[in-house]
C-alpha cells in the first residue's frame, strides 16, 4: 500500500505546540511534495452586555482580531516557503474543532498535523482538547505533535 499525501494541514493557534506541528508538516510536505493548508479558527468574543449600541465596537474588535491573525498567518513562513509549499491561509470563525473538520472535509485534506498542549487532570476533564475532538471526528489521519525534547530532527 503506498501512501499519498497531497493535501496537509496545520491548524494553528499561534503556540509553540502549533510551531511544533508545522516544523513536522512542512517536513511532510516537502518529503510527499504536498501543499500546506495553514488555518486559524477564531472564537467569537462577545461582550457581557451585548446591546445594539455595542455593535460597532464588536465590529472594530472583530476586523482587529482578524487583521492580526491574517498577519500572524502569513508570518508563520516566509514568502520563499509560502511559494515552494503551495500554501493555502484560512481564517475560520467559530469551534476550532467544528471547523477544523469542516475544513478538513471541504478540501479533501489527506493529513491533519497539529500540536497538543498536555492537559491533564482536571483541566482536561472539564475543557477536553481539541486535538482530542479532531482526532475522534477528522475526515482524515491526524499526527498530533507534543513539544517535546525529542525534537523532529532535519538532515
Amino acid at each position: 500500500m503506498k501512501i499519498l499525501l497531497k493535501q496537509l494541514l496545520v491548524p494553528t493557534d499561534f503556540s509553540k505546540q502549533s510551531d511544533v506541528a508545522l516544523t513536522h508538516a512542512v517536513a511532510l510536505a516537502e518529503q510527499f511534495d504536498a501543499s500546506l493548508h495553514l488555518l486559524h479558527v477564531v472564537e467569537s468574543v462577545v461582550a457581557a452586555e451585548t446591546l445594539p449600541s455595542n455593535v460597532g465596537l464588536q465590529h472594530d474588535l472583530d476586523e482587529v482580531v482578524v487583521s492580526t491573525a491574517w498577519d500572524e498567518l502569513h508570518g508563520l513562513l516566509s514568502p520563499e516557503d509560502r511559494r515552494r509549499l503551495h500554501t493555502e491561509f484560512a481564517l475560520e470563525w467559530g469551534s476550532p474543532f467544528v471547523e477544523i473538520v469542516r475544513y478538513a472535509e471541504s478540501h479533501a485534506i489527506d493529513l491533519i498535523a497539529m500540536g497538543t498542549h498536555g492537559r491533564g487532570g482536571v483541566k482536561h476533564l472539564l475543557l477536553g482538547s481539541v486535538a482530542e475532538h479532531v482526532v475522534r471526528s477528522s475526515p482524515c489521519p491526524v499526527l498530533t505533535v507534543r513539544d517535546s525534547a525529542r525534537a523532529f530532527v532535519r538532515p
